[in-house]
């Protein structure tokens, strides 16, 4: 099975995919890059601050390789982008919740401190948002490929119309009954 062949392809919503990813992978990139060239301790629990956040070499790392993933999928596209987006951005919040946990413990091997955490959150709220918009919601318009994809008996042009109306709440067309409305 081809994953590229699983999902339908909406170019319209790859843009917001790619915007989403390269976004956040620059934004993760430069924290990063930020916190190798201070020359950070690869392993320190109490960490050294750098734009805003407690930092280490170990978590500058992580930072630059799900930056590069980000990137790639940006470069890439497509649904390919936007199940990156949704995947980086659930572990984003797994991370936070892990990390809440460790606070102020000598296993914060990434030198956590609430200000990360919310990031995390945040961060990881944002990326996978990119992710779903427009895949994921119950209010997804009649022409979105992916209610098409989800929808198939209404995807067919001779059936569109009575589905979308019985979906969308409108009143059946009734025999017998001609001639313009007043």
């Amino acid at each position: 099975m081809d994953f590229r062949d699983e999902l339908p392809v909406d170019h319209r919503l790859a843009t917001v995919y790619r915007i989403g990813a390269g976004l956040c992978g620059v934004a993760l990139l430069v924290f990063g890059c930020l916190g190798l060239a201070d020359g950070l301790a690869f392993f320190s629990t109490s960490g050294e601050h750098v734009a805003g956040l407690t930092s280490n070499g170990l978590l500058s790392l992580i930072s630059i390789a799900t930056a590069a993933v980000l990137i790639a999928g940006a470069v890439i596209g497509g649904n390919t982008a936007s199940t990156i987006n949704i995947v980086v951005g659930t572990l984003f919040v797994l991370s936070g919740f892990v990390n809440l946990a460790l606070l102020d413990s000598g296993a914060n091997v990434l030198a956590f401190r609430i200000p990360n955490v919310l990031f995390s959150f945040v961060m990881g709220f944002v990326i996978a948002t990119f992710g779903m918009y427009g895949r994921v919601s119950s209010k997804l318009p009649l022409d979105n490929p992916y209610w098409r994809h989800r929808h198939p008996e209404g995807a067919r042009p001779e059936t569109a119309q009575p589905v979308a109306a019985r979906l969308l709440g409108a009143p059946e067309a009734r025999p017998g009954i001609t001639g313009p409305s007043r």
